[in-house]
């Protein structure tokens, strides 16, 4: 667990509570998923290198810092993944974007991969993964081992919420990997869904059952 990174900012708090209650809209979840993503964003990106260039200001030249490298690439696990991934992408434009489409089989919750597809040169970036719960945590376990494959410089994990059992299995496979969550909730039920978490994100974003 020592890699997880509680975001506590009282901005993601608050909508996240607005996120949690079954009377919550459709359009108004999906707002505020695109608002706290924007929050969640600015702190997995928080310490990432910078170096100087020069510049002209309208007054004179000087030394200014920009990120180091080749951008980020943010990566959706599909389908919920995408409702964090359109704020962050707005916030990092220049990021490359990667999908990875997998389903969890309803009777042994394993995930199925249906679709991988990554950008270029993904061993010179850093990897972002998104996906708003880490639930069992069977799916993120597998996109980033898929995900490995690409060989990017580093992986990061942004999730809304996390259950225990979710963190201690993904750390057994991949404890190289910080995660980046606004709630570590109680337990997950034996459907696999957190406790008391806020249902399920693909359905909430999308409005299907």
């Amino acid at each position: 667990m020592q890699k997880t990174t509680l975001i506590k900012h009282p901005l993601v708090q608050h909508k996240l509570t607005i996120m949690r209650k079954k009377a919550t809209s459709c359009h108004k979840f999906r707002t505020l998923l695109k608002e706290i993503s924007v929050l969640l964003a600015y702190e997995v990106t928080r310490d990432l290198p910078l170096t100087d260039t020069e510049i002209e200001t309208p007054l004179e030249h000087m030394q200014a810092p920009i990120m180091e490298g080749r951008n980020l690439a943010l990566i959706s696990i599909l389908r919920a993944g995408n409702g964090l991934l359109e704020g962050m992408h707005q916030l990092i434009p220049s990021a490359r974007v990667g999908h990875i489409g997998l389903y969890r089989e309803p009777s042994t919750l394993v995930p199925v991969e249906y679709y991988y597809k990554m950008p270029n040169d993904m061993n010179q970036r850093t990897a972002i993964v998104v996906d708003p719960m880490l639930a069992t945590g069977h799916s993120a376990i597998a996109a980033v081992e898929r995900l490995k494959e690409s060989a990017p410089k580093e992986i990061r994990f942004v999730c809304l919420l996390a259950s225990p059992q979710g963190l201690e299995a993904f750390y057994k496979e991949h404890p190289e990997v910080t995660i980046y969550t606004a709630a570590i909730d109680r337990t997950i039920n034996d459907k696999g869904y957190i406790l008391p978490g806020l249902g399920d994100a693909g359905d909430r974003i999308y409005g299907t059952q």
